[in-house]
C-alpha cells in the first residue's frame, strides 16, 4: 500500500534518535490529505501500528524499537533495512533532464500601430 513506503520514507529522515507512533502517524495521514479526500486518521493510525508491530518483532527485523516506549526508527544494520534504503534511493534519485538550448525566437505577434 501507500503508506508503507511513506513510513519508510519518514522513519529513514528521522533517523537514529526515532519517531513516535502518534506523530509518524500524523505524518502519514497529512502526506494523504487533499482538498477532496481526507482519510480517517483512526484508520491510518492503526494501519501504523500494525505496521510497526509486524516490521519489528525481530533483531532481523527493517524496523527497530528505541530506547523510548512508542518510538522506532530503521534498524540500518539489517539486510532487509539496506534493501529497502536501496529501493527508496533508486526512487527519489530521478535522471536529470539536459537543460534545453534557449532559441531566440521571433516575434511572430501582431503591430496594432502599424497601418
Amino acid at each position: 500500500m501507500v503508506y508503507d513506503k511513506q513510513i519508510i520514507q519518514i522513519l529513514h529522515s528521522v533517523g537514529e534518535q526515532g519517531i513516535g507512533i502518534r506523530k509518524l502517524a500524523k505524518h502519514v495521514y497529512n502526506l494523504n490529505c487533499t482538498l477532496f479526500a481526507q482519510p480517517d486518521f483512526q484508520q491510518v493510525y492503526a494501519y501504523v501500528c500494525r505496521f510497526l508491530q509486524k516490521h519489528s518483532k525481530s533483531k532481523g527485523s527493517p524496523i527497530a524499537r528505541t530506547g523510548r516506549r512508542g518510538y522506532y526508527r530503521l534498524n540500518t544494520r539489517t539486510a532487509a533495512a539496506r534493501q529497502l534504503l536501496a529501493e527508496l534511493g533508486t526512487e527519489q534519485k530521478e535522471p536529470a533532464e539536459p537543460a534545453k538550448e534557449d532559441k531566440p525566437q521571433t516575434d511572430l505577434s501582431l503591430n496594432l500601430f502599424d497601418f
